[in-house]
């Protein structure tokens, strides 16, 4: 890899006068609008982004994040503050000690955080609700869901107030609002990032990613989540590239516009030079529903979560999530054991089977976002909550990378899921930026 992930520092206007236009613009906000942020760092920032415009005038820049404005997504850690995961029972939590280990490395890095952005609940929902605190319109559509867990990250991105966001994904949370919200999401291999100083959701299943306007934000972020120094991505010529349909049942329910996005993205990789060839994973599928069939990790992992922290009551949890966390806390251990050893040979055996450069290629939601309005309802909530995790959650039980790139619908946003051999997050970004040149042509 080279080390060219993204423009040249000396092209970007100064880090404290873009900082300026970020939190001026986050302020011209309104109060009738729910913010995507639940925390600022105006001082913290300002100081990163001065200090950063000092190294860039003496030539001593820290690489290519330095000066960039980033947000958190409200589960890490740092330091002196209580992390509140986007749920009001966790706000007399202790603060915390440090900074978790990716935040430490943004920093290091020279990001300016610019704050904590909103998320659902524990992260376990892929909506985009938050009775605590507010729900956050999709940027590109008023009213309508920003999709979930990264809820305020994928807004903050789509608005302008960060450059890239750093949230998690336990089931689809960073690809499911860059779907619905017409961004770039990124999930690693589990294990490629750390997850220590993050609430946990799932224990098993939670990654640590980006959400941004382009793959070599995602490629950049990525890089520095996981500690590398090697920033860029061997480019990829569209002739190089095979892509795998996989027609089966995570096409079922596909709203029209969604499908005829889909099939139109095909045609245009196709003319690129890109091979598309039809495939299927339902033998695999069949595996995991096998596992669904006796529980969930996260709800039985993060009930174990809360009662580690001390949460012995959920009164104050929104009733969408606290009967699925109640449900978690009731699963026998040999249950759980049980799948933990499906879970563990279904994924050797998905990487045993996938040739090296393989890639699946599939909407990364089957819908459009939906009217806030329409998912209040338990009944409608639990329905849309399903059908936007049936795709992006297979990446996370195969343990396998996974890119949502925008897919053109003239109207709401619709994605478009890459997904690769589990360990090869840099090549499969290589080729999701091979993908997205093609599309924009």
């Amino acid at each position: 890899m080279t080390s060219t992930a993204s423009a040249p520092a000396t092209t970007r206007p100064a880090a404290a006068s873009r900082l300026d236009q970020v939190l001026d613009r986050i302020a011209a906000g309104g109060r009738d609008k729910v913010s995507a942020f639940t925390r600022l760092y105006p001082d913290a920032a300002r100081a990163a982004a001065l200090a950063s415009d000092r190294r860039r005038a003496e030539g001593a820049g820290l690489g290519p994040l330095d000066g960039r404005i980033l947000s958190v997504k409200d589960l890490f850690d740092i330091a002196g503050e209580t992390t509140a995961a986007g749920s009001a029972v966790l706000r007399d939590q202790p603060p915390a000690a440090a900074d978790a280990p990716v935040i430490a490395r943004l920093k290091q890095a020279g990001a300016v955080i610019v704050g904590k952005t909103v998320m659902t609940e524990f992260a376990f929902s892929a909506v985009g609700l938050n009775p605590h605190d507010g729900n956050v319109d999709n940027p590109r559509a008023p009213g309508r869901v920003a999709g979930g867990s990264s809820t305020g990250a994928v807004v903050s991105v789509v608005d302008g107030t960060s450059d890239i966001a750093i949230g998690s994904d336990t089931g689809g949370s960073l690809r499911i609002p860059a779907a619905l919200s017409g961004a770039v999401g990124f999930k690693p291999t589990a294990g490629r990032v750390p997850t220590s100083g993050a609430f946990s959701l799932s224990s098993t299943l939670d990654v640590v990613g980006a959400i941004a306007g382009n793959v070599a934000d995602c490629a950049l972020a990525d890089a520095v989540l996981a500690g590398e120094s090697a920033y860029g991505l061997a480019p990829v010529p569209a002739a190089a590239v095979r892509l795998v349909v996989p027609r089966g049942r995570l096409f079922a329910d596909t709203e029209p516009v969604v499908a005829e996005a889909f099939e139109t993205a095909l045609s245009r990789l196709r003319a690129a030079g890109m091979t598309i060839a039809e495939g299927g994973l339902e033998a695999e599928l069949d595996r995991l529903a096998e596992i669904d069939a006796i529980g969930a990790f996260t709800a039985i992992e993060l009930a174990a979560t809360l009662r580690e922290r001390g949460v012995g009551s959920l009164d104050r949890v929104d009733p969408k999530t606290r009967a699925r966390i109640e449900a978690g806390a009731g699963k026998a251990a040999p249950d759980y054991v049980r799948m933990v050893r499906l879970r563990e040979r279904l994924v050797g055996d998905v990487a045993a089977g996938m040739a090296a450069g393989t890639v699946f290629v599939l909407p990364t939601v089957p819908v459009t976002a939906p009217p806030i309005a329409e998912v209040l309802d338990d009944t409608a909530f639990h329905r849309v909550n399903g059908l936007v995790l049936r795709n992006p959650r297979v990446a996370n039980l195969f343990d396998c990378p996974a890119i949502s790139l925008p897919m053109a619908t003239g109207g709401l946003p619709a994605g478009l899921m890459l997904m690769g051999r589990r360990g090869s997050d840099r090549s499969l970004l290589a080729i999701a930026a091979a993908v997205e040149a093609a599309l924009a042509r």
